[in-house]
């Protein structure tokens, strides 16, 4: 029987490492081999190869159409991306081929479009995949098929005008409980780019202008927002996957960060171009304050691939001294450090309320497939992670008898 002379069937890609595997990006030539290990001789019709790179988005949601009747919708939809196929082995004449036993091997070729394509992703409710299919037709057998999914990694490079300017704004608000009012409360936050790669440290500038007669506690969080479209109605995942407490800022005073230092995890790169799916990133400063609603204040993040040059840009300086200098970051880790908080604590009353009234239902969210695609060099080192641990080093600590610390951080 010819199943009995098959003994390997496989797809092995062209990469410099044995043991990593292959990216690319647009443009690039995708190379490798078809290998087929017989036992004796074999028959083969033919052997062919179809490449392939799709964006899916699919969910269900829940539909009441009265007191007794209820149904499910579902939402879907995608984007091609590749489309190529090949004839490694076949007959002109139409006749079968008789492979002698032996291994034997079959290369292929081709080029990814030339236009921008989009990074290989998963996540909870669509993903960007790319692979390569093989099948093998023998006769009077069935179809014997292949598949092996290959990454794909859009260069993001930061490098550029509108990733390297200045992000800063400021936002206040009066803290009230029932009908009474204790103060108002302002925070005003800088940092000095868009633009920033996993491992990077963001410095963050900050003042928290407490006029109220209680104390307050301010924190900042990197999130991640992943976006899912279809027919028009959009499905979100929101996740925390980076924190940063202050110092208790008491009744009447101020506080000021001058550079506190948020570390960017192994994440994945944003995700902006594509139509039915996006990845995108926040830096949100906020303040507790206790018997209120939170303060929050985010400024935009694009998390790219290609990192800052040295000496690229009037704005390196701080950046380079944060990013490439400090070996404090490389510092040892507690064992059991606390884990991210929820996603909803983050977010003010007026955020919630506004996304509670939205059409588009917002459920809770977890840190479940943040990690879940390779970056760069990083493919193999996080590709079946769990999120990483997180520490809170001050770049500028203060003496311990010069202000009371968070208990709650």
């Amino acid at each position: 029987m010819i199943f009995d002379k098959l003994r390997k069937f496989d797809i092995v890609f062209d990469s410099p490492e044995v043991d990593c595997p292959p990216v690319f990006s647009s443009g690039d030539v995708v190379s490798g081999r078809v290998v087929l290990d017989l036992s004796g001789e074999s028959r083969v019709d033919s052997l062919k190869l179809h490449a392939e790179g799709f964006a899916k988005v699919h969910w269900t949601e829940s539909r009441s159409a009265g007191s007794s009747t209820a149904y499910t919708q579902n939402y879907s939809d995608e984007v091609e991306y590749l489309n190529r196929r090949e004839v490694l082995l076949q007959a002109d004449n139409g006749e079968v081929t008789v492979l002698p036993a032996g291994r034997h091997e079959f290369p292929f070729s081709f080029q990814l479009p030339e236009e921008t394509l989009v990074t290989s992703f998963e996540g909870k409710h669509g993903s960007i995949r790319y692979w390569v299919k093989v099948k093998l037709h023998r006769p009077w057998a069935t179809v014997k098929k292949i598949k092996r999914e290959f990454t794909v990694i859009e260069p993001i490079d930061i490098n550029t005008p509108a990733l390297l300017a200045p992000q800063a704004g400021t936002k206040d608000k009066m803290a009230r409980a029932w009908y009474r009012n204790f103060g108002q409360v302002s925070v005003t936050a800088k940092i000095d780019r868009k633009g920033y790669t996993p491992g990077e440290v963001i410095p963050v500038f900050a003042e928290f202008d407490n006029a109220t007669s209680r104390s307050v506690v301010p924190k900042a969080f990197i999130t991640q927002t992943q976006t899912f479209i279809a027919r028009g109605t959009m499905k979100q995942k929101r996740s925390v996957v980076g924190t940063l407490c202050g110092d208790i800022v008491g009744a009447r005073s101020r506080e000021t960060w001058h550079g506190r230092a948020i570390k960017i995890p192994p994440v994945g790169p944003s995700i902006l171009q594509c139509r039915i799916i996006k990845v995108e990133y926040m830096l949100k400063v906020c303040v507790d304050v206790p018997g209120t609603s939170k303060l929050c204040l985010e400024l935009p993040l694009v998390i790219g691939t290609i990192p800052l040059h040295p000496f690229g840009s009037r704005t390196s300086s701080v950046s380079s001294q944060y990013s490439v200098n400090l070996e404090w970051l490389r510092m040892a880790i507690p064992e059991q450090p606390e884990p991210p908080p929820d996603y909803s604590s983050v977010v003010s009353e007026e955020e919630a309320e506004q996304r509670n009234s939205a059409v588009v239902p917002q459920p809770a969210e977890d840190l479940s497939g943040i990690l879940e695609r390779p970056l760069m060099a990083f493919v193999q080192e996080f590709r079946f992670r769990p999120p990483p641990v997180y520490s809170e080093i001050d770049p500028n600590p203060q003496p311990l008898n010069m202000r009371p610390r968070c208990m709650t951080c």
